[in-house]
């Protein structure tokens, strides 16, 4: 059989056991045919090492739309996806949720020029694109601050992804970070990274993927006030200038 000829499960009690959600008939055809291009896109643009059935539906599938699971679903949200890389999670959750508004960033033109096309050939009318650095998007007024919730996922160390994010959302919304292991070290370095950028460690969630029980974690950071205009400092710096690990280094010694 050939690799375009793969078909994902559909899972839908799964869904419904784990997310208290399912997707409909067009979802699940939306969801294949996104299995499909990615597909065809990775041999040309390496988007991702995840291929097998089970193992996309719950790597990208279900793991994008699990770190949106506490959001209130029934409200319009405007989500930004910082470093989507192969759309991932921001295309699941457009799927998903119709009515959100999901902006697609990342810095590789040839990976928006390809999601570009996935998005038009899957029928998602609910997804802007946008080829940038996450350093100057969040210095662009048209960009900071407007966003509820900035997502990130699989892009760097958690206080990087931080500084990414935090400038793009209001005061009062989110930046979730998708995280594999966490540890109270983890913690510590996230809050001092965060304190200057106007959040808070709103909560850290713990689940199990439902097929091969690996730990995941989501941080939800709470913007609690306007952020610095020095942040996000320029394009390289967060991730040569890691924010509060000076500090955690001096508290741990």
């Amino acid at each position: 059989m050939g690799v375009s000829k793969l078909v994902l499960p559909e899972m839908t009690e799964l869904w419904q056991q784990t997310l208290e959600w399912s997707p409909n008939s067009q979802q699940q055809r939306q969801f294949q045919h996104l299995y499909q291009l990615t597909l065809d896109g990775n041999r040309q643009l390496n988007l991702t090492r995840i291929t097998a059935p089970e193992e996309f539906w719950e790597k990208h599938l279900w793991d994008s739309l699990q770190g949106v699971a506490l959001l209130q679903a029934n409200t319009p949200q405007r989500i930004i996806d910082v470093g989507t890389g192969g759309g991932f999670p921001g295309i699941p959750i457009a799927i998903a949720q119709p009515h959100w508004t999901v902006t697609l960033l990342d810095s590789t033109r040839k990976k928006i020029n390809f999601l570009q096309t996935l998005v038009l050939s899957l029928g998602v009318e609910n997804v802007a694109l946008l080829c940038d650095r996450a350093e100057q998007v969040g210095q662009n007024p048209e960009h900071r601050e407007v966003y509820d919730t900035a997502l990130v996922r699989a892009v760097g160390p958690a206080p990087v992804c931080a500084e990414y994010a935090l400038p793009l959302v209001k005061v009062g919304g989110l930046a979730v970070l998708y995280r594999g292991q966490w540890s109270a070290s983890d913690t510590e370095a996230l809050q001092s990274a965060i304190k200057p950028l106007g959040g808070k460690i709103d909560s850290t969630e713990i689940f199990l993927t439902p097929i091969s029980q690996s730990v995941r974690h989501c941080l939800y950071l709470r913007k609690i006030a306007p952020t610095p205009k020095q942040f996000p400092r320029p394009v390289g710096v967060p991730a040569q200038n890691i924010l509060g690990a000076t500090a955690v280094h001096r508290q741990s010694r």
